[in-house]
């Protein structure tokens, strides 16, 4: 064990949001913390560094252990420059290679003993320096830094200069080059383009430490962890197994504490109908064993409720439906500073498409989408919007939003024939209750602001919407709140994103915008990694073909998938009947149960009772099972 967390408890201005957490990190184990926002991950890292004090509790590290740290914001300043910040983790490297260019310069000028004693010193150097690493240090530095996405072009820029995002990954940089025996990474993916994240799970996998990860980045922890903690209510829980793993066993432990609600309720109310059908025979006998029930039901226990977390309530309908052309895009060109973002680029997109829009940090993703809306003017090529296109744009950075208003005043200024009910009951559905809906815009959190930008999109009705990043503030539970909006919407979608397990919970088509053009791919994110070889070789080299027919190109090329993707709609609206039949007969026979428990012959049958109720517990697992499967079911076929 390289790290203990022990009885850990922290309260901010009242609220306990730390109570009695504990858990252990073994050696090179690869473990993520979770929960949802403000369940007091970031504190607890930083009562491990000793940054916060606990009221309770303790972080213990081994002895002779270190550990490394990523906070999520990073203020690194100074004259130093990208390639020098990482170099300096290197200092006794360096200090090695210094002592020996002086010992050679030493022996050049020596002779006899004194050069025999300055051979052997330079001979220890020399073998210090071999051990360090330090004929492999500088490819180390240019390894991680390009793995972080910055090329050789940036390695000279001042630190002092950066962008938040390029200092933390200039920080992350840092920290994986100090190879600690323990790195804690708050929000690592953040800055990162899915190439650099890609490159950091590699990484990490391979780390010969131990690592513990908060994200929300779903794709990521699945790909890395074996072992996740769960803050929720202020405790923890530990889940051995990767991301997928966790959701499962944390379904069936809320799945169980439900189901024994249920049957404690169940039970408790049979025996009060038990008890009353005694008293009704007014008889001793019976009189005396329906007191004697009554104070067995005294004594029983019942579980209490098992709590829901406080998720967000999204749905999107559009007001009315567009043509089956909604967007056309030809031969559009944009540079920044002399450089090219994309050049010639040129795709459609159709009624009902759920289209992301991916590619590396810099190829110009999120300006395409404010050049689809007006924000920017594009320098070549144009754009047309089909028949009754209504559009909604959700900006990552949020620009849209009024920071001088309150969340109150942002929705009424906009929609001012909802009334102050309907505006806070919407606000409600986004937990804005009370005197939060006064809060100032700018006072909120990056989360905060993101709920009020999605409560707003919501009452657009729009038949198209946009998206920039649209998870990045959001927690796991709203995340998939989204998802399933999405999903559901019947409109179309075009957007930005990084986080894969949302496109590829999300998506019906992708386009990869890669060396200033499109390529593209039917299918979510899984598709995309099966065919991106594929279509890059085909597509990329010569540039023989027309640019602004690159995606309906790559469309053709993708006819099979298409007639497998028609295949698998039909299949799932076969499930889908199939599980709506079953749960019509489970139901039908759960009421026929409920009848004859009514029944006064078979109220007397303890035999007969107790082979209902346990044929009534099953029909509940069954259709419990059966309604997940519906949702699911119902979930894909919105989408069509």
């Amino acid at each position: 064990m390289i790290l203990n967390i022990s009885n850990i408890s922290k309260s901010f201005d009242g609220r306990k949001v730390l109570d009695g957490v504990s858990f252990h990190i073994e050696e090179n184990e690869k473990a993520a913390l979770v929960g949802v926002n403000g369940a007091g991950k970031s504190t607890l890292l930083k009562i491990i560094m000793g940054i916060v004090s606990p009221e309770t509790g303790s972080a213990v590290l081994s002895r002779g252990r270190e550990i490394g740290y990523l906070a999520q914001h990073q203020d690194l300043t100074g004259d130093l420059t990208i390639y020098e910040q990482l170099l300096s983790v290197k200092s006794e490297i360096l200090e090695l290679y210094s002592a020996m260019r002086r010992s050679e310069t030493r022996m050049a000028i020596l002779t006899g003993e004194a050069l025999e004693e300055e051979m052997r010193a330079y001979s220890r150097v020399t073998e210090a320096y071999e051990r360090s690493g330090g004929y492999a240090y500088r490819s180390e530095v240019i390894g991680v830094l390009k793995g972080l996405g910055f090329g050789e072009e940036d390695f000279q820029k001042k630190v002092g200069d950066l962008s938040g995002g390029q200092k933390t990954r200039v920080a992350l940089g840092r920290l994986l080059l100090t190879s600690p025996d323990i790195i804690m990474l708050d929000e690592p993916t953040n800055h990162l383009d899915m190439r650099s994240i890609e490159w950091l799970e590699t990484y990490l996998m391979n780390y010969r430490g131990a690592v513990l990860i908060v994200s929300h980045d779903r794709y990521f922890l699945n790909r890395v962890v074996t072992k996740v903690i769960e803050i929720e209510g202020g405790r923890s829980r530990v889940y051995s197994g990767g991301y997928d793993a966790f959701c499962e066993k944390k379904e069936m432990l809320r799945k169980a504490a439900y189901a024994a609600f249920v049957n404690a309720e169940r039970e408790r109310r049979r025996q009060e109908q038990v008890i009353a059908k005694l008293k009704s025979f007014n008889r001793e006998k019976s009189i005396r064993r329906a007191e004697s029930r009554e104070k067995m039901l005294a004594k029983m226990e019942t579980p209490d409720r098992p709590e829901e977390d406080d998720i967000i309530s999204l749905s999107f309908s559009p007001g009315k439906e567009s043509g089956n052309d909604v967007l056309t895009v030809e031969g559009l060109t944009k540079s920044y500073d002399g450089v090219t973002l994309f050049d010639g680029i040129g795709f459609e997109i159709k009624r009902g498409e759920h289209v992301a829009l991916i590619g590396n940090n810099g190829t110009g993703k999120s300006t395409l989408l404010k050049i689809l809306n007006g924000a920017v003017p594009p320098d070549r090529g144009g754009f047309t919007y089909g028949t009754n296109v209504e559009i909604g744009y959700y900006d990552q950075e949020m620009q849209v939003l009024d920071g001088s208003k309150t969340i109150f005043e942002e929705i009424s200024d906009d929609y001012p024939r909802m009334t102050v009910t309907e505006i806070r009951s919407r606000l409600a559905a986004f937990l804005f209750t009370g005197e939060d809906v006064f809060k100032l815009i700018d006072s909120l959190s990056g989360g905060e602001r993101a709920r009020v930008s999605l409560c707003k999109l919501m009452l657009s009705d729009a038949n198209l919407i946009f998206l920039d990043e649209p998870t990045n503030h959001l927690d796991i539970n709203s995340r998939e709140v989204l998802e399933s909006a999405i999903r559901a919407y019947s409109g179309t979608i075009f957007y930005v994103s990084h986080d894969r397990w949302f496109i590829n919970r999300t998506a019906t088509r992708i386009l990869d915008l890669t060396k200033k053009r499109l390529l593209n791919y039917i299918g979510n994110y899984d598709y995309y990694l099966e065919k991106k070889e594929d279509v890059e070789r085909a597509y990329l080299p010569g540039a023989d073909e027309d640019r602004t027919g690159t995606a309906e190109s790559a469309a053709k090329a993708d006819w099979k998938a298409r007639k497998e993707e028609e295949a698998r709609r039909r299949k799932v609206k076969n499930d889908l009947l199939r599980t709506e039949t079953l749960i019509g007969e489970l139901e039908d026979r759960d009421r026929e149960i409920d009848a004859l428990f009514e029944d006064p012959g078979v109220m007397t049958d303890a035999e007969k009772l107790s082979a209902l109720s346990v044929e009534k517990d099953e029909i509940a697992k069954k259709l419990d099972e059966a309604y997940r499967l519906w949702e699911e079911l119902s979930a894909e076929a919105g989408d069509e």
